[in-house]
């Protein structure tokens, strides 16, 4: 049984950055085509039971040119009522004017989905994305984030000022940064989902939700999606590091054991003897360059 505050009714689900793919992330040790399709099929069932519209503010698709089986799947287990706007993800090069050739579109010419003719990435808001039980809602692909800087050199605004700088809007839902949180400020909110589902080794801790929203208090409450635990791995990290530690300590050696004449054999020779590189290697190396 689907549980709220109050057993309250929400009046919208608020999502963003499903980055739908079909191939598996390097970091997931589970089958992850399957687990992001059980997130997709619960905010479906949702969907149903509240009877309202999901606000999804962006990156769809991981790419902008999704397979035919992956649009397939997206239009059979799509929530109905799905509102979205585009992210740079689902973008040909990242540029709006080329949107007519994206998955999105697509999928809005078959009805599947409404595009929001609200704020999309690389845009500046001067209207709402519409309105719902008669509040000014915004839905905006805008990075934003609380705390430390995103990432080194961010020049986006933090989620307090970008909140204050448009009264206009009751409501801002931000997509592209893939945390998830709020903010208050004089009774107007901003919602940042967050993304689906975890596909890189830094969101190991991230733990995905959805927000429902209500409109007339103009509060949210998060709900939880289903995650497995010890699927995020780090260890393809852990094997890269390891691959440079060696590269970087040959080269070290190349650096500091021996100066290198101009004879590659008498190079090899020299480097077989200070690593004492066993005889079946030396010997395979000898017939492979005919010495």
């Amino acid at each position: 049984m689907i549980r709220t505050k109050g057993n309250k009714r929400p009046d919208a689900i608020l999502t963003s950055d499903w980055h739908l793919r079909e191939d598996q992330p390097v970091c997931r040790t589970d089958d992850f085509e399957s687990a992001q399709w059980r997130k997709i099929d619960t905010i479906h069932h949702l969907q149903q039971v509240y009877d309202c519209p999901v606000l999804h503010a962006g990156d769809l698709f991981h790419h902008w040119k999704p397979s035919p089986s992956l649009l397939s799947k997206t239009i059979e287990r799509l929530p109905t009522e799905f509102f979205t706007i585009y992210g740079q993800h689902d973008l040909p090069q990242h540029n709006f004017e080329m949107r007519n050739k994206s998955g999105i579109h697509t999928l809005e010419t078959a009805g599947v989905l409404t595009v929001l003719q609200g704020c999309h990435w690389n845009q500046t808001p001067n209207k709402a994305s519409d309105k719902w039980i008669d509040r000014s809602v915004l839905v905006w692909h805008k990075m934003t984030y609380i705390g430390n800087l995103p990432y080194p050199g961010c020049t986006d605004p933090i989620a307090g000022a970008l909140l204050r700088k448009y009264p206009q809007f009751d409501l801002i839902v931000t997509g592209d940064n893939h945390e998830s949180f709020t903010v208050f400020h004089e009774g107007r909110l901003l919602v940042n989902p967050g993304s689906l589902t975890r596909q890189t080794a830094a969101q190991v801790d991230h733990t995905p939700k959805i927000y429902l929203w209500y409109a007339n208090a103009n509060t949210v409450e998060p709900y939880y999606l289903p995650i497995d635990l010890n699927v995020v791995s780090k260890e393809h990290i852990e094997r890269r590091e390891q691959r440079d530690a060696r590269i970087d300590a040959f080269v070290s050696k190349l650096d500091g054991k021996w100066d290198i004449g101009l004879s590659f054999e008498e190079n090899l020779q020299r480097f077989v003897q200070v690593n004492q590189i066993k005889s079946s290697v030396v010997e395979i190396i000898n017939k492979a360059i005919e010495i």
